[in-house]
């Protein structure tokens, strides 16, 4: 078994879980509270991801992030190696890739809260600031287990992004779904079914965690 394949893999996916909370969150309040008469054109980039081949959009990214993209000399300019196949790029490339795991559940959670307790909040003379942190988050907890869940559960099993973007660079880039790849094509069935079963074990733990602490862990999807 290679731990080394599964240190990369958790580190990727917590990262990326971690990014997704921080930089989620705002998404997703704006695109619950937002009156903008097009705001259905962010919530369809966001989504896109769901319906998008991951091989299509690691290959995008790819070419977003390449050396002869703006982006991708700003970053060897800055830091003096190239984005692509590093880890640093597939960190970028998981964040987006998981991106609507993460704010569809934020942004459920956001519109179940009770429109009368925000306006109170706002008469009582609280920021909006104040009351997204003292009023919003705290009565959107289940949803926010939700979509850092989902987003970390996510990335453990990320395949084309991964390997379009990322490469198969041991130690650095080589997660565990590249590696039962490379097995299963050396015909190592053996080694591929140890891993396949630990990232399995890995996977239905964290679900059966968040079902444990929380019954509506998929609030994502709407309550009848």
């Amino acid at each position: 078994m290679n731990w080394m394949a599964i240190w990369v893999t958790c580190k990727l996916a917590t990262l990326t879980s971690l990014t997704l909370l921080i930089i989620g969150l705002p998404i997703a309040y704006w695109l619950t509270y937002s009156k903008w008469r097009w705001k259905f054109l962010i919530e369809s980039i966001v989504a896109l991801p769901l319906v998008l081949p991951p091989t299509v959009l690691g290959f995008y990214i790819l070419i977003a992030i390449g050396p002869h993209s703006p982006i991708g000399r700003f970053y060897t300019d800055l830091v003096g190696h190239p984005l692509p196949f590093s880890f640093q790029g597939l960190l970028l490339a998981s964040i987006l890739y998981s991106l609507p795991f993460a704010v569809q559940p934020f942004a459920t959670a956001f519109e179940q809260v009770d429109r009368k307790l925000i306006e109170a909040s706002w008469t009582l003379g609280l920021s909006k600031l104040k009351t997204f942190f003292r009023l919003i988050l705290p009565l959107s907890t289940a949803g926010l287990i939700t979509g850092v869940v989902l987003s970390f559960a996510h990335t453990l099993g990320e395949f084309g992004v991964v390997l379009m973007v990322g490469g198969n660079i041991e130690g650095i880039t080589r997660t565990v779904s590249i590696e039962i790849y490379d097995e299963v094509q050396a015909l190592n069935y053996a080694a591929a079914a140890k891993t396949s079963a630990l990232l399995l074990l890995v996977s239905y733990t964290v679900l059966l965690l968040v079902y444990a602490m929380n019954r509506r862990v998929w609030s994502v999807w709407p309550q009848k």
